[in-house]
């Protein structure tokens, strides 16, 4: 069996694309970088991949709303190539400014619905304001393959639209019946550095952190965890006790472990 591949799109204003590409390469998978427009020009190089991340930055400097650009040009270009990646049973991961793009082009919740582009957002925090700091999120019981139901985990935020927003209340509903809440901000261990703040940082709905589709293989989260995946990247690391590895990395190892 050859290793598990990984691609990783980008466009101007992508920032964080090595760091994920870091993140898989440890977690033992191959990670390529690829612009959009390419990879448009060639859909059915997705054939040679596992799995598509859509990393972190300030896509096409945020203009209009965040990632609202990058999810406009996947909608005309890419939307039906991704579902049929999708449908195959491969995974697609987007990290804060990747999580905004998925839910705008209608990949969250639903990547099969018509109208999946309108059944949630994710805008402006409440309170306004960029956040920046580290959080705690908890893993609920869902189908997400990346995520390892019940377990905490710290990572840094950056963002200043993070909120989680549904069309209606039949629509939140929904997705908390289907599993589809994969990750909740929760309360901070004593002593790690968040003492003080609220869990939640952005008014998310339900604390939501990070949203999965009905299968699992579809992932987004407004959290970084690619810059969590050594402990050294821990802002606490010289006054804890070691850990083995950060633990942004084991989503990424829970990912590439579906292909082994």
């Amino acid at each position: 069996m050859g290793p598990v591949r990984v691609l990783i799109v980008r466009v101007a204003g992508t920032n964080c694309d090595q760091e994920a590409a870091h993140a898989w390469r440890l977690a033992g998978a191959q990670a390529n970088l690829m612009h959009l427009h390419q990879l448009a020009a060639a859909p059915a190089c997705l054939d040679e991949y596992q799995i598509l991340t859509l990393p972190g930055g300030f896509s096409y400097g945020d203009d209009i709303a965040a990632g609202k650009i990058f999810a406009a040009q996947i909608r005309r270009l890419l939307l039906d190539d991704l579902r049929r990646f999708i449908d195959r049973g491969k995974l697609v991961l987007g990290i804060c400014n990747g999580f905004q793009v998925l839910v705008k082009c209608g990949l969250l919740p639903d990547p099969k619905a018509d109208d999946g582009a309108s059944l949630c957002t994710v805008t402006y925090n409440e309170p306004p304001g960029f956040q920046d700091r580290w959080v705690t999120l908890r893993a609920d019981q869902s189908p997400c393959v990346f995520t390892e139901p019940g377990r905490c985990y710290e990572m840094p935020i950056a963002h200043g639209e993070g909120r989680v927003v549904f069309r209606d209340a039949k629509t939140a509903e929904c997705a908390l019946r289907n599993g589809q809440y994969a990750l909740r901000y929760a309360a901070a261990p004593p002593g790690v550095g968040q003492d003080g703040l609220p869990p939640n940082p952005n008014g998310s709905t339900a604390d939501i952190a990070g949203l999965c589709d009905e299968t699992g293989r579809v992932l987004g989260l407004m959290p970084h965890p690619e810059r969590f995946v050594d402990w050294t990247q821990h802002p606490c690391w010289t006054s804890l006790p070691a850990r083995p590895q950060g633990d942004g990395l084991a989503m990424f190892q829970r990912a590439v472990g579906c292909f082994r």
